[in-house]
């Protein structure tokens, strides 16, 4: 399954978690793991906090600071430091599943990271059972 994601900024962290449920509830898999695959290279996918929103904005905050957008990169796109940030990130998350539901930590979310936005992109989904 894939599904389309259109970012509003630069830097975005976007709660995926409910999208990636409805895929899972719709197969016939009640104990396996699913993959969730982001075919970007200036974007990523991570599990967070999703009950405090001062969690993104923290992340947002450290990214920019450790990876500056300027700092002399030979990289002639100018998203340098968004290919940096997606290399720290990720591009791919594994998560368990256990009676058709993804297993997460009661403050645990699935995010899309955009790193070089705005954009429309793309997250693959696969399930294993």
């Amino acid at each position: 399954m894939e599904f389309n994601i259109k970012t509003n900024s630069r830097t975005d962290f976007i709660d995926i978690t409910d999208q990636v449920q409805n895929f899972v509830s719709s197969t016939s898999v009640e104990d396996g793991i699913c993959l969730v695959f982001v075919t970007h290279t200036t974007a990523a996918v991570t599990i967070n906090e999703n009950a405090d929103p001062a969690v993104r904005t923290d992340l947002k905050a450290i990214f920019d600071r450790i990876i500056p957008w300027e700092n002399n990169y030979h990289h002639m796109e100018g998203n340098s430091a968004a290919h940096m940030k997606t290399t720290i990130t990720g591009s791919s998350e594994m998560i368990p599943i256990e009676n058709g539901r993804l297993v997460l930590g009661t403050w645990q979310s699935v995010f899309f990271c955009e790193y070089d936005g705005p954009r429309r992109r793309k997250v693959v989904v696969k399930v294993i059972g």
